[in-house]
C-alpha cells in the first residue's frame, strides 16, 4: 500500500544523498567496494522560522537549502576519488585555509552556490531573453507571443544542456544512481521491504524529481513574465531576476500538489517532466541500488 513520505534525494559521485524529515545521509561506494554513509541532522529553516514555511515563500527557501545540501554532498563524495595530485593543496587553498581557518568549507560552499546560481541565470534566463530580442527587432510586437518565444528558447536550451551532459561518460554513472534513488524511494513509498531486488522492480521516473521542478520552472516563468510586459533589455533582465523567487515558489507548490494528487490533471502536468527523466535517469544495477537503500535508511533512521 502506498504511503505518504517526504523523502527526496540527489545522485552524487558513485553514490546517493537522501534527505529525510530530520536528517540527510550520503552513501558512497568507495573504490575498494565498501559503502560508507555520512549522516547529518538537519533542522529546516521552515521549522526554525515559521514565516519561511508559508506557501510560496517555502519554495525558494527549500530551493536554496537543497542547493547547499547538494553541493555539500557532491563535495563529500568527490573526496573518495581524488588522486594524490588532486589531494595536494594549491596556493589558493592554503591561502583560504589561513584566512578562513575552520570556516573554509562553508566559504567554498557559498562560492559554489553563488557560481551555480549565476551560471543558471545566465544560461536559462539572460541568454533566452537576449535571444528573444531578435524577434522584437524583426517586427513582432505582441507581448504574449514574445514571452512564449522566449520560453520556447529557454526550454530548448535546457533540453540541449541535459542531452549534451548526458553524453559525458562519467555522467552516465551519475544518472544510474539517479535512477537508483527514484526506485528506492518508490519502494519505500509502497511499503515494500528495502532490498535491491525489490527496488529494482519499481520505475525510475518520479513526479517529485528535481528534473520535473526545473522543467516546470520554465513553464511557470512564461506565464509570470508575461505580466511584466516587454520593456527595454535591462528592465526585462531586472524583472526576470526579481521574479525568480516567485517562480520557484509557485513551481514548488505545483510539485507538492502533483506528488500527492492521483487526478488526471496532475498526471497530464507530470508527463513532460517524467519523459524528460528518461534522459536524466538510467537503469541502475543492484550494487547501485544497495547504495541508495543505505542512504535512505540512514536518512530515515531505519534500523537494519
Amino acid at each position: 500500500m502506498s504511503k505518504r513520505v517526504n523523502v527526496g534525494g540527489q545522485a552524487v559521485i558513485e553514490g546517493v544523498m537522501m534527505r529525510g524529515q530530520a536528517a540527510t545521509a550520503t552513501a558512497v561506494r568507495k573504490p575498494d567496494g565498501e559503502i560508507i554513509v555520512k549522516k547529518d541532522e538537519i533542522i529546516p529553516l521552515g521549522k526554525r522560522y515559521k514565516i519561511l514555511a508559508l506557501p510560496l515563500i517555502r519554495g525558494f527557501v527549500n530551493l536554496i537549502e537543497s542547493l547547499v545540501i547538494g553541493i555539500k554532498a557532491l563535495n563529500y563524495s568527490s573526496t573518495f576519488f581524488e588522486d594524490d595530485e588532486d589531494a595536494k593543496e594549491s596556493k589558493i587553498d592554503q591561502w583560504m585555509t589561513r584566512v578562513f581557518k575552520d570556516k573554509t568549507g562553508d566559504v567554498l560552499i557559498g562560492i559554489s552556490l553563488v557560481l551555480s546560481l549565476i551560471f543558471s541565470m545566465l544560461l536559462f534566463f539572460i541568454l533566452p531573453t537576449t535571444a528573444a530580442n531578435i524577434f522584437k527587432k524583426i517586427g513582432i510586437e505582441n507581448v504574449l507571443l514574445l514571452n512564449i518565444l522566449e520560453g520556447v528558447i529557454r526550454v530548448g536550451i535546457f533540453l540541449a544542456y541535459i542531452y549534451l551532459i548526458g553524453k559525458m561518460g562519467d555522467i552516465k554513472r551519475v544518472f544510474q544512481y539517479h535512477g537508483a534513488e527514484h526506485k528506492t524511494i518508490f519502494c519505500y513509498e509502497n511499503g515494500v521491504e528495502l532490498t535491491p531486488e525489490n527496488a529494482q522492480r519499481f520505475g525510475r521516473l518520479h513526479p517529485r524529481c528535481g528534473t520535473n521542478f526545473m522543467f516546470l520552472v520554465m513553464i511557470v516563468s512564461i506565464v509570470l513574465f508575461t505580466f511584466t510586459g516587454w520593456g527595454n533589455y535591462l528592465e526585462r533582465i531586472f524583472f526576470r531576476l526579481l521574479l525568480l523567487p516567485v517562480v520557484s515558489g509557485v513551481t514548488y507548490e505545483i510539485i507538492r500538489w502533483m506528488g500527492k494528487s492521483e487526478g488526471k490533471l496532475s498526471k497530464i502536468m507530470s508527463y513532460p517532466g517524467l519523459m524528460l527523466q528518461k534522459l536524466t535517469t538510467k537503469e541502475p544495477d543492484l550494487e547501485q541500488l544497495e547504495v541508495a537503500i543505505a542512504s535512505l535508511k540512514a536518512a530515515e533512521g531505519i534500523e537494519e
